[in-house]
């Protein structure tokens, strides 16, 4: 359990990419309830412990998540994504460079549900969501590339989906065309950097995860 960021409204996560957010079919202990075990042993909590989840991130991607203490922080913070006021940028890396160094992807973006995957069209389609994010290529080793991304919109798998259009799968994302998988199960997308007003104080919150501890990622701060 890598905590953060703590007070007494809310818990930030670095989360491992074999962690489930919450609970799912697989019946794996997810990491809402780890962190309610976590904070009734910390501090020696009698009965159940309140926790919020405030968003999600994949099973196999890394990085930070915010998790609610109080249902004050966690009505707030549900608003504030609903209305794009938390600031989150990614770190992917992939195998072949993109075309251009920095752009914005516009594409949208049709749910699958029984496959658990969206599939991304140049022009709107029926039932498709409008999906919007900024890419730059900042850091290059000797086999990969690593992508920073800030998101302009939430929708489902949106990083793995778009970045695949346009010919640049993550490596070890299988379901969106990387041609292996990694042999941890995580693919490389990591929950970098995330930014908001704090739902209570009002503080402003600057919060940063660490890289995962895997040579790949580890290439790119050497070079």
């Amino acid at each position: 359990m890598e905590v953060i960021y703590e007070d007494n409204h809310i818990i930030v996560v670095n989360k491992a990419s074999s962690e489930i957010v919450q609970g799912d079919k697989t019946g794996d202990t997810p990491l809402s309830e780890s962190l309610k075990q976590y904070l009734k042993e910390k501090y020696n909590k009698p009965g159940q412990v309140f926790l919020g989840v405030t968003h999600r991130l994949d099973r196999p991607v890394s990085g930070l998540v915010i998790f609610a203490k109080t249902s004050k922080a966690l009505t707030r913070l549900n608003e504030m994504f609903k209305n794009g006021e938390v600031k989150k940028t990614y770190w992917a890396v992939v195998k072949k460079c993109p075309d251009k160094l920095k752009a914005e992807l516009a594409h949208y973006l049709v749910r699958n549900e029984k496959q658990n995957k969206s599939y991304a069209y140049d022009k709107e389609v029926k039932g498709a969501k409008k999906a919007i994010l900024e890419y730059a290529v900042i850091a290059h080793s000797d086999n990969y590339h690593l992508l920073e991304i800030n998101l302009k919109t939430g929708r489902h798998h949106q990083i793995r989906c778009q970045l695949a259009k346009i010919g640049v799968p993550i490596k070890g994302d299988l379901k969106y065309g990387f041609n292996r998988s990694n042999a941890d199960g995580s693919i490389c997308l990591h929950a970098r950097r995330i930014s908001f007003i704090h739902p209570v104080s009002k503080e402003e919150i600057h919060l940063e995860a660490p890289i995962p501890d895997k040579d790949i990622w580890k290439a790119f701060m050497e070079v």
